[in-house]
């Protein structure tokens, strides 16, 4: 009995402990606090984990980095600021290795699942688990000149509308940045000595599913359609991850009309009073809305007179110029305009960034003509959302697909748009599905599998298949609806691949 007693008043003890030291991390809100001496572990090793360590090790904390694969460089970063490190294979050494540590606060990296051994241990206990954006807004303040956050988030064209929309407020004059998943820590952001008025926050479902209690200016998501359910597990969660983005928004909750998804988002969050929700489209637009006139983009969602006038951006037939004129681009350019409009950028100041805009590589990019064979590299086209809004700005297509599915039925993006294949290649290891969908709706047409395994052989052989297929005024569309890790270190390492295989046809 007396035993028992002891432990029951050591689990006491233990519980009031780990109760004062989640108060104490919930009470850490600025860069200002006391982060001194505090435990914290870094679950990986990438570019947001090294982010957070080096932060962390600059506030006076005690951070331990806990992660899988080495990492030369970092490694040596990690032992140049101070930082401890355990470099473990496996989650059950790993896992062994935290226990021992006995941290204060875990900061996991952005592909760490909710239902990850290591993060479920430290839920368990009691332990306060945060993202990197999550611990970036409570160091938003590291100078005076505290940023504005504009975030984005979406299936697809997260990156390209983070770009346009920082370019048009830098064309209004503002101190500007973006960051998150684009590549660039929210954290390194934030430490910039001379701080910036608004920072243009990309941010992926996995980010947002941690993202905790941030206040956005503004937000959007851009569109919705099933990613990543692998990692979500469901739809549904993947969707509620992606509508986190709206909570706490103080002045413009943007959202796509045609999508109806993304307005259900914003109907169903809990908003700043008096923030507007503004939508965009390729139709014309509703008050409070952006859309398009006549071949002309406009604004009526911040124009005093609404109801009745618009502001004009510019034409359909400028982008179009630019070759940045197909549907998806549009919509990524009034969404952003929209988002810019929201932080008082002028409709000239948005004209002018857009057209000195150049997309980035691998997005819908114009190769070559060969032989009467157009070749377009669309390989960040990661899941079939974004190999639809491809698709659906051509015909006579001859279609490079597949690589990692995530867990998406393809089915139904072949049956969209099986009119328009001449017909297919398909790569990567998740082929037998992609087969049986094409084999299913393109009857006679040649269907190609790659079964080719290295990499280095990969393109070379798709690229030979294709222009076999093609005829002239044809397309070759690389658009893979698929992830590119089975076979290729990236996205843009398999667009990389893919145009240099196009250029050995010229």
């Amino acid at each position: 009995m007396v035993a028992a007693a002891v432990t029951e008043g050591n689990v006491n003890e233990a519980n009031i402990y780990a109760k004062l030291v989640a108060e104490r991390v919930a009470g850490l809100t600025s860069w200002h606090d006391d982060w001194r001496g505090l435990r914290v572990a870094v679950l990986g090793l990438g570019v947001t984990g090294f982010s957070v360590a080096d932060t962390l090790v600059e506030l006076g904390a005690r951070v331990r980095v806990i992660y899988g694969a080495p990492d030369a460089d970092r490694e040596r970063l990690l032992d140049v600021i101070g930082s401890e490190r355990a470099c473990l294979e496996g989650d059950d050494a790993q896992l062994e290795d935290l226990v021992r540590f006995d941290p204060e606060l875990v900061v996991v990296s952005p592909g760490y699942r909710p239902d990850h051994p290591l993060t479920e241990w430290a839920t368990e206990r009691g332990i306060t688990v945060w993202g990197d954006i999550e611990l970036g807004w409570r160091l938003r303040d590291k100078t005076s000149r505290i940023a504005d956050w504009i975030c984005i988030t979406g299936t697809n064209g997260k990156t390209t509308t983070t770009q346009l929309t920082a370019h048009m407020l830098q064309a209004g004059g503002l101190r500007v940045t973006p960051a998150g998943n684009i590549g660039s820590p929210i954290l390194d952001a934030l430490r910039d000595p001379q701080g910036y008025d608004v920072i243009v926050v990309e941010l992926s479902s996995f980010q947002l599913e941690r993202i905790g209690e941030i206040s956005p200016f503004a937000s959007v998501c851009l569109n919705f359609a099933d990613d990543h359910l692998d990692w979500h597990g469901s739809a549904e969660a993947y969707w509620a991850a992606k509508a986190r983005v709206y909570d706490n928004t103080q002045v413009a909750c943007v959202y796509n009309r045609a999508d109806a998804e993304t307005e259900r988002m914003v109907e169903e969050a809990d908003v700043v009073e008096g923030a507007r929700a503004i939508s965009f489209g390729l139709d014309t637009p509703p008050p409070s809305g952006f859309g398009i006139v006549e071949g002309l983009l406009v604004d009526r969602g911040f124009h005093a007179e609404r109801r009745s006038e618009a502001y004009e951006i510019l034409s359909a037939e400028e982008l179009q110029e630019r070759g940045i004129g197909q549907p998806h681009m549009v919509q990524n350019i009034l969404a952003a305009a929209a988002l810019a409009r929201s932080r008082g950028v002028e409709p000239g100041e948005i004209a002018q960034a857009v057209l000195a805009f150049t997309p980035d590589q691998h997005r819908a990019q114009q190769l070559a003509e060969i032989r009467g064979v157009h070749w377009i590299d669309d390989s960040k086209a990661t899941n079939a959302h974004a190999a639809d809004a491809s698709l659906r700005a051509m015909n006579d297509v001859v279609w490079i697909l597949g690589g990692l599915l995530k867990g998406v039925d393809i089915d139904e993006l072949v049956a969209k748009h099986a009119k328009r294949l001449r017909g297919a290649v398909v790569i990567g290891v998740d082929r037998a599905p992609v087969l049986a969908a094409l084999r299913r709706h393109l009857g006679e047409r040649p269907v190609v599998e790659i079964a080719e395994e290295d990499s280095e052989r990969v393109m070379p052989a798709a690229v030979s298949a294709a222009a076999e297929i093609a005829q002239p005024g044809d397309t070759v569309l690389l658009s893979p609806a698929a992830a590119s890790m089975d076979q290729f270190e990236s996205y843009s390492d398999r667009g990389r691949r893919f145009q240099a295989a196009v250029r050995e046809l010229e």
